[in-house]
């Protein structure tokens, strides 16, 4: 499957959000004002399809979107993609990077110490 555009994971949040809903109701979901133009999330809806993300079920000339992904499945893509990417499939190396980012909270490094110690 491609790679999502920032609009296009936008959309998607919200239908997994909403599970499925019209172009009108994702809309409706999406944060911000102004809201974006009704063709334009149409748009996205129509390329997120082409893409696989999304099917449709048709009600005459009006459609009802809803995912064909679940946002699991697209959460662990997306983490591999960028664990593949930026961190060369290194588990130390993502590691580091959160420790010296002060990503991680004390409580977070024990329960990782803890996980690592029943391996």
């Amino acid at each position: 499957m491609e790679q999502l555009t920032r609009a296009e994971e936008r959309v998607m949040q919200v239908l997994w959000h909403i599970k499925k809903g019209f172009v009108k109701d994702i809309i409706a979901q999406l944060d911000g004002e102004p809201k974006p133009p009704y063709n334009t999330i149409s748009s996205i809806v129509r390329q997120l399809e082409k893409k696989g993300y999304v099917q449709y079920k048709a009600y005459g000339k009006t459609y009802e979107y809803y995912p064909a992904i679940s946002k699991a499945a697209y959460r662990k893509r997306a983490f591999f993609k960028l664990f593949t990417d930026y961190f060369d499939e290194s588990a130390g190396n993502l590691l580091s990077f959160m420790v010296q980012e002060n990503s991680l909270l004390p409580e977070e490094v024990e329960e990782i110490k803890k996980i690592i110690n029943q391996k």
